[in-house]
């Protein structure tokens, strides 16, 4: 699974990072964004660890203006964020 905000989307209410916080965080602007690893942008897909796929989908599903943007079925060997 990979996973991303949609910034043009996002209103900050920040209830993805109250859901799952190891993925999610609220940025200076606000808004959320993916946790990152340091050469990766933030607007790119970022691959969720498999112990966090449930909550980063409850958190895209909580979403009010559906910013988070999820991609099953991504392969296993891919390094997770």
């Amino acid at each position: 699974m990979k996973v991303k905000v949609n910034k043009d989307a996002c209103i900050g209410c920040g209830a993805c990072a109250a859901i799952c916080d190891e993925v999610f965080e609220i940025n200076d602007e606000g808004l959320s964004e993916v946790k990152v690893e340091e050469n990766k942008e933030k607007e790119e897909f970022v691959s969720v660890k498999e112990e966090l796929q449930d909550e980063v989908r409850d958190a895209a599903d909580s979403c009010p203006t559906g910013a988070i943007e999820v991609e099953e079925g991504q392969e296993e060997e891919e390094k997770a964020a």
